[in-house]
């Protein structure tokens, strides 16, 4: 089973996509930065295309970088990066060809990726949206990109109903693209589950076959960064640097 404490110190990726959108990818990427970050470890965050962001406001990264950085990180062990940005909030390819601005290739995303890799122990690369959510008119995707840099890739997953669905559509297309995955994580767990949410937690490893790594919990991201640095490793499993042990299913 792939683990973050397996990744040679200087030249980790992880990239960190998602079943579907708005299902708390961001979060989740800053919990496992959060818990590399109190593991001593030093952080990169690369996103490759922002969108629906102006060009003075904060994006994901910087939202990365205030909630990991809540645990007295030294400055000098985290940095984030963008490589584009655009207006609208769409799929990157869309956003990119609507404002007529330059495209980001799968091999862009590899090589920056790569450059950070040389000076920080792990490097987190969140994609935007789904895992084939299109950066270039070529149809470039994340996966592509995790390949060219034989990275795994996490994917967040919804807690409820559609979720076995969709992280099992997810897995069976990075299985057919030869691209590792490490697992799945829930990106917003219900503070008081339904049976459906609880049900999933033994379902999605079974329909997936991907085991089940953390579920980060509703409302994580309002949560001011020195808690929710001090609680991160609390939702994530061992692989990913926590101490987690994922809760029992439903009967």
């Amino acid at each position: 089973m792939w683990n973050t404490s397996d990744l040679p110190g200087g030249g980790g990726v992880l990239c960190v996509s998602g079943a579907g959108t708005e299902i708390g990818k961001t979060v989740t990427t800053a919990a496992v930065a959060a818990c590399a970050l109190r593991a001593g470890r030093s952080v990169a965050v690369l996103k490759p295309a922002q969108t629906g962001v102006a060009a003075d406001e904060p994006g994901d990264v910087a939202e990365v970088l205030r909630l990991a950085g809540g645990g007295g990180t030294a400055p000098d062990a985290m940095t984030g990066a963008e490589l584009a940005r655009y207006p609208e909030p769409l799929a990157p390819e869309t956003a990119a060809r609507r404002a007529d601005l330059p495209y980001v290739s799968a091999h862009q995303v590899a090589e920056a990726a790569e450059k950070l890799a040389a000076s920080h122990d792990l490097v987190l690369v969140e994609g935007a949206g789904g895992l084939l959510v299109r950066f270039d008119d070529r149809g470039s995707t994340l996966a592509d990109a995790a390949r060219l840099l034989a990275a795994p890739v996490l994917v967040v997953v919804q807690a409820g109903l559609g979720t076995l669905n969709t992280a099992t559509l997810t897995a069976e297309a990075l299985r057919a693209r030869r691209v590792e995955c490490a697992g799945t994580v829930i990106g917003s767990m219900p503070a008081t589950p339904g049976l459906a949410e609880r049900c999933n937690l033994a379902d999605l490893p079974r329909y997936s076959g991907l085991p089940l790594l953390g579920a980060v919990p509703e409302g994580a991201g309002a949560l001011p960064p020195a808690r929710f640095s001090a609680a991160a490793p609390g939702w994530l499993t061992p692989e990913l640097g926590g101490t987690a042990t994922v809760p029992a299913a439903a009967g």
